[in-house]
């Protein structure tokens, strides 16, 4: 059993599920769209792995992630050899196949804001300006980031004519995102540094429930409005909104660290699978 644990630990605490979740992610797009393609949900999963594990790894030399710290060390080789393995798998998805190199230019304000969300801009005195330490501003910044990088940019690599549609789905993304994002803040509500002024600090743990279904019904309201209205799209998005929602309400500051490392994480996962069913593509 302890053995399984090593292995299940590795696997969420190296990244590799929040890469599955970001590759499942940007197939949902590209399932909604009609479009079949590998190469960016793939480059976008190996992508996550480095930059996450690199922010990790800052963050732990910044004296944050005090937990983490022992297992990071203990398999800092693995890590490494994970991360420069993803890293050959970035260069030879972009410069040895079909890739769409220009795409890559939608991803740079993305890759930005991921990048500085833990990486300090500037210094202040002793203060570290990040997109992290500013009030309120950390979950947007991810939702953003996840939501160019998952949207916006497999549809422009694809060749898709950006339209109407790829834009409420753009801003629909944004939604889902700063919902699923709230259990991570309700989980740290009590050792997150109060300057962060997350939503959980501002208005309360049972307030920031309410917001998330708020945007979750939001979510669903706007697959209404899309001018290619898919019975099947609305159906899954109703679906995911209800699977988000009960992860929502059922997180508390006491829940274990793999409530939201794994069960909450994987999300975009069962949305992919939702998709495949609706689509009778399994």
């Amino acid at each position: 059993m302890n053995g399984l644990k090593k292995i299940f630990d590795f696997y969420i605490f190296s990244n590799i599920h929040v890469a599955i979740a970001g590759y499942c992610m940007a197939k949902v797009t590209l399932l909604k769209f009609d479009v079949n393609s590998n190469l960016v949900p793939l480059l976008i999963g190996f992508s996550i792995i480095i930059s996450y594990n690199f922010i990790r790894y800052f963050e732990i030399n910044s004296k944050r992630l005090g937990w983490f710290k022992s297992w990071f060390f203990e398999n800092k080789t693995k890590l490494v050899w994970i991360s420069v393995l993803s890293f050959l798998m970035s260069i030879y998805i972009v410069f040895f196949t079909e890739f769409n190199i220009e795409s890559l230019l939608v991803v740079i304000p993305f890759a930005f804001i991921t990048f500085f969300y833990a990486i300090p801009l500037f210094k202040i005195g002793k203060l570290h300006i990040s997109f992290r330490n500013f009030p309120a501003i950390k979950i947007f910044s991810i939702a953003i980031a996840w939501a160019g990088v998952t949207v916006l940019f497999p549809l422009l690599e694809a060749g898709y004519h950006f339209n109407y549609d790829v834009y409420l789905e753009f801003f629909q993304r944004i939604l889902i995102l700063i919902a699923y994002t709230i259990p991570f803040d309700i989980r740290d509500v009590y050792f997150d540094d109060k300057e962060l002024k997350t939503i959980p600090q501002l208005v309360g743990v049972q307030k920031s429930k309410i917001l998330g279904t708020v945007l979750l019904l939001l979510f669903v309201l706007i697959s209404l409005f899309k001018n290619s209205y898919f019975e099947k799209d609305v159906s899954s998005d109703v679906v995911i909104a209800i699977v988000t929602v009960l992860f929502l309400w059922n997180s508390t500051a006491k829940k274990s660290r793999y409530y939201t490392s794994f069960f909450v994480e994987a999300v975009p996962i069962i949305w992919f699978l939702i998709l495949l069913v609706f689509y009778n593509n399994i």
